[in-house]
């Protein structure tokens, strides 16, 4: 039997993290199923903040139930539990403010990204990296644990799997992941306790400067099924993304998924 030696090390992801965010403590594993379902499994022992980072999943989850695909050291996975005094209605626009967090962060490194409503990270106009976060009351607190898969490499048979395309960034897998992953947690832990402490208002304009669909006709899809288009204005203090109809009528979307409409 082989002894699978992780290429991420816990003291050298810990190296290069910040002050701010030693505080957080950090795991690795080889191999897991999901790392958000690991960490919603175990929140019941938690106290503090905790990362855990994964070689390899193997039940990667995405949005509405979807499967996040990845094969081994061609991406970036790992969750974060964090604790918020708010009510989970009150983290409606976490999942953006994420996004602007991990933008902000692959901008540092030279990897220019857009933001798709509500949680997909965009490089070229394809997905490079999303996010998916699940919340759990525990102890009077809102535990929500953050779910970032990041493409780092694309094999071209995974690709097919995949079955649409897809962004990966060659520049990001030539470096040091531990020093990769720390500059995400970084980024990560400052959008957190400013997300704790203002809520999502604070990052609308980041996120409005991040929107890669601004000003353009877009369908929202619910399920598959349309439910309504109009043209892509930004998104509002609570997260809501503002759509115009065709009457002129503002309305603020709550829910769903995003695709171009063509003209």
């Amino acid at each position: 039997m082989t002894t699978h030696t992780p290429s991420l090390v816990v003291e050298k992801i810990a190296a290069h993290c910040s002050a701010l965010a030693q505080s957080v403590a950090i795991e690795v594993v080889a191999q897991t199923g999901s790392t958000n379902a690991d960490l919603l499994a175990r929140l019941p022992t938690f106290s503090s903040p905790l990362v855990l980072v994964a070689e390899t999943q193997t039940a990667g989850r995405g949005r509405a139930g979807r499967s996040w695909l990845s094969a081994p050291g061609s991406s970036l996975t790992f969750s974060l539990a964090w604790p918020f005094s708010q009510s989970p209605q009150a983290l409606l626009g976490l999942p953006l403010a994420v996004g602007v967090a991990l933008a902000d962060a692959l901008g540092s490194l030279d990897v220019t990204v857009r933001l798709k409503w509500p949680n997909d990270i965009l490089k070229d106009g394809k997905k490079l990296a999303g996010v998916l976060i699940e919340t759990a009351n525990h102890s009077n607190q809102t535990w929500a644990v953050i779910g970032v898969g990041l493409n780092l490499l694309m094999p071209e048979e995974l690709e097919q799997q995949i079955g649409r395309p897809v962004a990966d960034a060659t520049w990001l897998a030539q470096m040091d992941r531990n020093q990769l992953l720390a500059i995400l947690i970084n980024h990560l832990v400052v959008c957190l306790q400013q997300f704790s402490n203002s809520g999502f208002s604070a990052f609308v304009p980041s996120w409005n400067a991040f929107h890669a669909y601004a000003g353009q006709h877009v369908s929202i899809l619910d399920q598959g099924q349309i439910t309504q288009q109009g043209v892509a204005l930004g998104v509002d203090a609570s997260g809501c993304l503002l759509l115009q109809d065709q009457r002129g009528v503002v309305c603020s979307i709550m829910a769903g998924d995003v695709s171009l409409r063509p003209i």
